[in-house]
Parts: structure tokens; sequence; C-alpha cells
């Protein structure tokens, strides 16, 4: 008589446990990291705008300061100290600027609320992904409509206005106190005067175009 085959034993197959936070592991593709790319080339032109600044010793000088005899050579003044301190006169005026907001910290906050937006809600907000805030989806049209409804508020009817324009104001009356006041015949403005062309301006255009470098993908997929 032939002896009894064993049992079989049961054989489970392995299940992949979901992870922490409920749901499968994906394998969606990283988006670019264009917030990143924009925060780098705003940081590098600034330091090599601040890198062509002047000293500031030269800048306080006493024995330079002595008053104009007429308006003209004020103005004569002025426009060949700005040719030469140019990195320095914007940087007392964003000094100013940050000064003003800090005392103010409504506006800073009301100002720095608006900038995220803009950055997050339209510019690298990725555009596949829509916007829905409360429920509610926001097209493209009317998410951009918004945010340009909401800076002209900003802007023009609450205190961010009125503050951003005082302290360029007070800015703006510093550098041209010191420029009329300064005289510039000890500067060697034939000399610095290509490289002050290239100097802490550019943040501004670079600003602008490392902006749109960075935004262009994103905003031109929702055109």
């Amino acid at each position: 008589m032939a002896a009894p085959s064993p049992p079989a034993l049961p054989v489970s197959t392995p299940q992949i446990l979901p992870s922490a936070g409920g749901s499968a592991p994906s394998n969606s593709p990283i988006p670019t990291p264009a917030f990143r790319v924009f925060i780098n080339h705003i940081t590098e032109t600034v330091k090599n705008g601040l890198s062509q600044r002047r000293p500031w010793a030269e800048l306080a000088d006493r024995s330079a300061f002595v008053k104009p005899e007429s308006l003209s050579e004020a103005s004569l003044r002025i426009r060949k100290n700005y040719s030469y301190f140019r990195v320095n006169y914007l940087s007392l005026i964003a000094i100013v600027l940050a000064f003003s907001l800090l005392t103010h910290p409504l506006s800073l906050i009301v100002l720095v609320g608006l900038l995220a937006a803009w950055l997050f809600l339209y510019l690298f907000r990725p555009s596949e992904t829509p916007l829905v805030i409360f429920g509610r989806t926001y097209s493209e049209r009317e998410t951009l409509g918004i945010l340009i409804l909401s800076t002209i508020v900003v802007i023009f009817l609450t205190s961010v206005g009125s503050v951003l324009i005082s302290a360029l104001m007070f800015g703006l009356a510093i550098v041209c106190t010191h420029g009329a006041f300064r005289v510039p015949e000890d500067l060697f403005l034939d000399e610095q005067e290509p490289a002050a062309s290239t100097g802490f301006l550019s943040f501004l255009t670079g600003a602008a175009s490392n902006a749109a470098a960075a935004a262009g993908p994103v905003v031109g997929a929702r055109g």
C-alpha cells in the first residue's frame, strides 16, 4: 500500500504595502526646478553687481564736498557721480527700501504674500496642474485676472504703495544731494565709466531676463 503524499504547503505571494501617506509609490517625473534656477540667477547677478561697488570711504570723503555754484553744475555733478558711484547709490536706495518695509511689517507681509502669489500660483505653477481653492477650479485667465486685480488693490489702495513711493523718494533725495555736493574731479571717470555701464543696473535687466527664461516654459505651455 502506497504511503500517503505529504500535504501541500500554502504559498503566499508577497504584497507591496502602500506608503505611509496611503498611496502607492509613483514614478511620476520630477518637475524642472524653475524657481531654484530663478533664485540662483538672481543671487549670482546681485553678487556680480555688488562686486563692482566703490569704496564707501571714497563715497563719504568730506574733503570732496563743495556747494555747487549753479543748478547746471549740480546736474553735471549728479550725472558724473552716478556714473561712478552707481552701485553704491542703488545699494543705498535698496537699504532705504528695506528699512522702510521693516518698520512697516504689515506692508512687508502683504508685499511678500503678493510676490509669492505671483511666483507660485502663476509663474512657476505647472500648466497641467489646475489651481483649486476651496474646492473651486480656476482657469489660467481667471488666475491671471485675480492676480492683476490683487496687485492693483495692494499697490494703490493700501499702505504698501505709499510706503514704497516715500522710501524711493527719500532714497533718491539722498542720492541727488550727495551727487550735487560731491566734487567728481578726483574720479577716474574715463576709465571707470565702461565698467560702470555693466554694473549693478544690469541686475534690473538681468533679473527680468532670468525670470523670463525660468518661467518661459511654464508660460509658453499655458499659451
